[in-house]
C-alpha cells in the first residue's frame, strides 16, 4: 500500500508541475489566462517592485536550496528516497504558482511591435519553450520530474544511475533547459517594465543557479563532466567552453 501511495504522490506532483508549467507559458506571454505578467490591479510602483523581488527571491531560494545534494540527503531522513525528487517538483510548482498569483504588474512599455517583427518575436518565444520541453526529454523527462522514481519504487526495482550522455541540444550547450527559459523570457513583442523585471530577475537566478549546478555535476560525474565543460559552452551556442580551471580538489578526485 505504501508503494502505491508513493507512486500516486509522484503522479500528483507531476500533474501539478504540468499545469503550472503550461500556465507559466500563458502567464509570460499574456495569453488566455485571467492573471498574466501584465494583468491585474495596478499598485504603487514601489510596492509592486518590492513584492515582485521578494517573489523572485523566494523562487530562487527554493530552487537553490532544495537542489543541493546536502539538502537531498537531509530531507531523505524524513521522507522516502523515492519521493525526494517529487517533493522538489511539488515545492517548486507551488512556489511558482505563488509567484504568478501574487505578481504585481508594473506599467510602462519599453517596446511593442507589430507585423513581421511581432511574428518573429512570437516565433522565438515559442522556440524557447520548445527548447525547454525537448531538453527535458533529451536527458530523462520522467526522472527529472520524479515519476521514474515513484514507478520503480512501485514495482520494487532499484533505480540505476542515469548514464551521462550528450545528445542534440546538449552538444551545443551544457544547459539547454536554461537557455530555453532565457529565450522565452526575453523574446516578446510587448515588453513592459514588469516583464523586464521578471526577465532580469529570472536571468540572474539562472546564471547563479548554473554556477552551483556545475559544481554538483563535477562532483557527481567527475572527469566526464570536466571534459564536457571545457569543450561545450554553458548557455550560448558557438562560444568556447569554460576556460577557467576547475577547483584543484575536483580535478584530483575525478581525474
Amino acid at each position: 500500500m505504501a508503494r502505491v501511495v508513493i507512486f500516486l504522490y509522484s503522479v500528483v506532483a507531476y500533474v501539478l508541475f504540468l499545469a503550472v508549467f503550461l500556465y507559466l507559458i500563458a502567464f509570460v506571454g499574456n495569453l488566455w489566462v485571467p492573471k498574466s505578467i501584465d494583468s491585474g490591479s495596478a499598485t504603487d510602483v514601489g510596492v509592486a517592485l518590492i513584492v515582485n523581488l521578494v517573489l523572485i527571491s523566494l523562487f530562487g531560494l527554493q530552487h537553490s536550496v532544495m537542489a543541493r545534494p546536502a539538502f537531498k540527503r537531509w530531507i531523505t531522513g524524513f521522507v522516502p528516497a523515492a519521493t525526494e525528487r517529487s517533493t522538489f517538483v511539488l515545492a517548486a510548482s507551488l512556489v511558482l504558482a505563488l509567484v504568478m498569483w501574487q505578481w504585481r504588474p508594473i506599467p510602462g512599455v519599453l517596446w511593442t511591435t507589430e507585423g513581421a517583427a511581432a511574428t518573429a518575436l512570437w516565433a522565438m518565444f515559442a522556440l524557447g519553450w520548445g527548447i525547454v520541453l525537448l531538453s527535458t526529454f533529451l536527458i530523462n523527462h520522467f526522472d527529472l520530474f520524479g515519476l521514474r522514481q515513484g514507478y520503480l519504487h512501485l514495482v520494487q526495482r532499484v533505480p540505476t544511475p542515469l548514464v551521462f550522455r550528450t545528445t542534440l541540444l546538449y552538444r551545443l550547450v551544457r544547459h539547454p533547459i536554461m537557455l530555453g527559459f532565457l529565450v522565452a523570457f526575453w523574446f516578446t513583442p510587448h515588453m513592459t517594465v514588469g516583464h523586464l523585471l521578471f526577465a532580469v530577475g529570472m536571468s540572474i537566478y539562472i546564471l547563479v543557479g548554473v554556477k552551483h549546478e556545475e559544481r554538483d555535476l563535477v562532483d557527481a560525474l567527475g572527469a566526464d563532466y570536466i571534459a564536457y565543460r571545457r569543450s561545450t559552452p554553458a548557455l550560448i551556442p558557438g562560444l568556447p567552453g569554460a576556460s577557467e580551471d576547475l577547483p584543484v580538489q575536483a580535478q584530483r578526485e575525478h581525474a
